[in-house]
């Protein structure tokens, strides 16, 4: 615009046309005779000065060369150069023309400086090339908004010559067509009748529409407009400039549907949900109909065999089209299996056979297959379909298909491997986990045992419940850090290490002190001195916490110590809720800190329940709601185990799933009638040992069970006996009849024998021997006062049951 405007007297007329440029008339012996005011202004001369001199004063005959040898020529004049008043040169431009007659003039020439008759040929070649070679189409409509001109682009576009559609109405070429900037009038006459009546121009607009050279497709220009007026300033029309953008348009679609996809396609670790995204992604955006297809091994978390045979079968997993919408399985509460999906089979030479017997994409026409690969193995196909009125897809389509299922294709496989590995998560946990409590007359006993959702993995929470002597019962709830398979092995370590330690008759306070030691070693040996690669010293066992309580049903006494894990909730026959007050203890591994153990009397009937911290903490619940809420449930004391259980798990998990596993042990502890227990207490004496054992036989007698009083009064003589001869103090004999026969004899020692091969000549040395062989399992316990060894032996067989029913009845899980 600078140099369109450096003149203002600048107009269309040229720089050689006469009313503007030099003039100089000479006669036939080349005597001026006629000179020009802009001739003056030109050179210098006053007409005075040069009227009747030779024209060779001013110019010299013939041309000169050009300023600059890279200057374009001068189409049809001459460069001459041209003598100034001054005493300098001035480059020009000339024209002449004869004048023929009987007149004493015989031409006209006229001259201007070079450089302005470049500049006008500059712009008359931008003139040119705008109305010919310009992609941009231009077209000037009049005050009518009645096409007037129009360039080849815009004449290219509309498919017809200009003078079958002159002074037609813009609206009447594209009358289906529409703006799709927002914040402007949406039809052509309206943006155009703006720009006439205010002045104000209108820049890169979007106009979406189909032109008549191309009436299936919908193209996108961007449009500018502006007002014409003439010298005088008077308003003569509209100048529309439209540059097609299509495929810029549809090159900036694909990128962003590859960059929604890498938003939505992903995100989850599951295969079937990652299916359906592809599906929702392709259609409308892409295509008219997608499939996705899987290799059933896919859905198991296994990977197909590599072997690329058209064979591979496939089942189909998700479909979207612009006719049905998504199929439903997207919506669904869990995994599919691989039953729930129809398989799908491919005509031989179908574009389906031979991507899969290429391995490789396939384009026919309409379809597009694309194989889901990962690395050298297959997992299925992705098939996009369009319609018989849609577009054939174009190279860079094609290239935006490759690319979008290949970022599926390995979301797919991540899925797949965690899948793969959650399923052996859930294998391992399954078979760590108790598969069966054991029965006994202790307590009755219910349980729940939630998994984790899909997107954490598997957890580390366990339970247990441990028989133990006297009729005693060992109730245990764990939790260890972390997910995955791991922490699945980590729990089955510390359920087997706890089973252990507990049938060892340890205390809470030394299984947890013992416990703790041992995860603080494991975490040493895993890691050594140099820790993880990141610095630290981590296991992840470390912060793992463990409840462990043990119920005597014949003193109704719970002791229970935890480390780390959440107290008990305790309600009592009249439905009365509160949670004890145990000391919390150090989670296991970190040590430093003693554990503190805690014993209450339970009444008969009492509700013991143990959990974990996934039933009742939660992202959008506090913890103290989660544990109000389960006081709730359990209070109602009419309730069996099995409802409070299914309760509780609908009140605090009412999805039915967690981010952390969830277990819940129930306990109602019974008690054993008095009628089952007999006690005796003795002085540590030499006769003791008769006394025992006549007591022992008429016990035994009284209760149906003379078959066991041969054995029973070997056993108690000899532990009796071991007691006078190694022990100071009183002597306590108990015998229990509950689903074994339990013999207990305690005394003040804490030195516990050993049982041990005596040989021939030993005189002494085989009574314990003897005692195990004759019962069923024998131990020892101790406590603050002393020791017990206690023996079980089981009932005679001939009663056709295990032994003497235990009063009341049980509820199992």
């Amino acid at each position: 615009m600078t140099a369109w405007n450096t003149d203002r007297s600048a107009d269309f007329r040229g720089p050689l046309d006469i009313a503007r440029a030099a003039t100089v008339v000479v006669d036939a012996q080349g005597t001026v005779i006629g000179w020009s005011p802009a001739a003056e202004r030109l050179l210098g001369y006053q007409p005075q000065e040069i009227v009747g001199r030779p024209l060779t004063t001013l110019l010299p005959p013939g041309p000169t060369s050009p300023p600059s040898p890279h200057a374009h020529p001068v189409r049809g004049n001459e460069i001459r150069a041209a003598q100034h008043r001054g005493g300098f040169e001035v480059v020009v431009a000339t024209a002449v023309c004869p004048l023929p007659g009987a007149g004493t003039a015989g031409h006209v020439i006229v001259a201007t400086e070079l450089q302005h008759l470049r500049l006008w040929d500059s712009r008359l070649a931008l003139l040119n090339g705008l109305a010919t070679q310009s992609p941009v189409g231009l077209a000037i409509y009049d005050t009518d908004l009645r096409l007037t001109w129009c360039n080849t682009a815009y004449e290219r576009e509309i498919g017809q010559p200009f003078a079958e559609f002159r002074g037609l109405h813009p609206d009447q070429m594209y009358s289906e067509g529409r703006f799709v900037t927002k914040g402007h009038p949406p039809t052509l006459d309206g943006v155009m009748r703006h720009v006439l009546d205010t002045g104000e121009p209108f820049l890169d607009l979007h106009f979406l529409g189909r032109p008549p050279s191309d009436p299936e497709t919908d193209h996108l220009w961007s449009c500018a407009y502006y007002r014409l007026q003439d010298g005088d300033g008077h308003v003569f029309g509209v100048c529309e400039d439209a540059f097609d953008i299509s495929d810029r348009h549809r090159a900036q679609r694909r990128l962003a549907l590859l960059v929604e996809a890498g938003r939505r396609i992903g995100t989850t670790l599951d295969v079937m949900v990652t299916a359906e995204r592809i599906t929702e992604m392709g259609v409308p955006a892409f295509a008219t109909t997608v499939t996705v297809d899987l290799a059933p091994m896919v859905l198991e978390g296994e990977l197909p065999a590599t072997s690329g045979s058209a064979a591979m079968p496939l089942v189909r997993v998700a479909r979207s089209s612009e006719e049905t919408g998504a199929e439903e399985p997207g919506q669904r509460a869990s995994p599919s299996s691989v039953a729930d999906h129809p398989p799908v089979e491919y005509p031989s030479g179908s574009t389906q056979d031979r991507s899969l017997s290429s391995g490789g994409l396939v384009l026919d026409d309409t379809t597009l297959v694309v194989p889901l690969r990962v690395g050298s193995g297959m997992l299925g196909l992705v098939t996009f379909v369009r319609g018989a009125a849609s577009a054939n897809f174009d190279s860079g389509e094609v290239a935006l298909a490759d690319e979008l299922v290949a970022r599926a294709a390995v979301s797919i496989d991540n899925a797949r491997r965690f899948t793969r590995e959650r399923t052996a998560a859930l294998a391992l946990q399954r078979q760590l986990l108790p598969q069966q409590l054991p029965e006994g007359s202790a307590v009755d006993l219910a349980y729940r045992y939630l998994p984790t959702d899909d997107v954490t993995g598997v957890g580390g929470d366990w339970f247990d419940v441990i028989p133990l002597s006297g009729s005693r019962v060992g109730l245990v709830v764990g939790d260890v850090v972390g997910h995955g398979l791991q922490a699945a092995a980590t729990m089955g370590r510390l359920r087997t290490t706890v089973r252990a330690f507990a049938q060892m008759d340890m205390d809470p306070v030394e299984l947890l002190s013992r416990l703790d030691d041992l995860v603080a070693q494991s975490a040493e040996e895993q890691w050594g001195e140099m820790g993880t690669p990141d610095g630290t010293r981590a296991d992840v066992t470390t912060g793992a916490t463990c409840l462990y309580a043990v119920y005597d049903p014949v003193s109704r006494r719970c002791v229970m110590a935890r480390a780390g894990h959440l107290p008990p909730a305790i309600v009592d026959p009249d439905g009365r809720v509160s949670f004890a007050d145990l000391p919390a203890g150090p989670p296991l591994g970190l040590g430093g800190l003693p554990f503190e153990s805690m014993e209450i009397e339970l009444p008969v009937g009492s509700l013991l329940a143990l959990f974990t911290d996934g039933l009742v903490e939660a992202r959008d619940r506090d913890i103290d709601h989660g544990l109000d809420t389960l006081g709730q449930v359990l209070s109602d004391r009419h309730a069996s185990l099995e409802e409070l259980c299914d309760r509780t798990v609908r009140e605090l998990l009412p999805g039915g799933s967690t981010t952390d596993d969830t277990a819940l042990l129930l306990v109602r502890t019974r008690e054993l009638d008095t009628s089952q227990v007999v006690e005796w207490d003795f002085p540590a004496e030499p006769v003791t040992a008769g006394r025992v054992r006549d007591l022992a036989t008429r016990q035994l007698r009284d209760w149906g069970l003379g078959e066991l009083s041969f054995t029973t009064e070997l056993v108690v003589s000899e532990l009796v006996t071991n007691a006078v001869r190694y022990a100071e103090g009183p002597i306590q004999v108990r015998l229990i009849r509950d689903r074994t026969l339990l013999c207990e004899v305690a005394d003040t020692g804490h030195t516990s024998p050993h049982l041990r091969h005596s040989g021939e000549e030993d005189e002494g040395g085989r009574g314990l021997f003897i005692v195990a062989q004759l019962v069923q399992r024998w131990g020892t316990r101790y406590s603050r006062f002393g020791k017990t060894i206690w023996t079980e032996q089981p009932f005679p067989t001939t009663t056709g049951q295990d032994g003497p029913p235990a009063p009341g009845t049980r509820s199992r899980a």
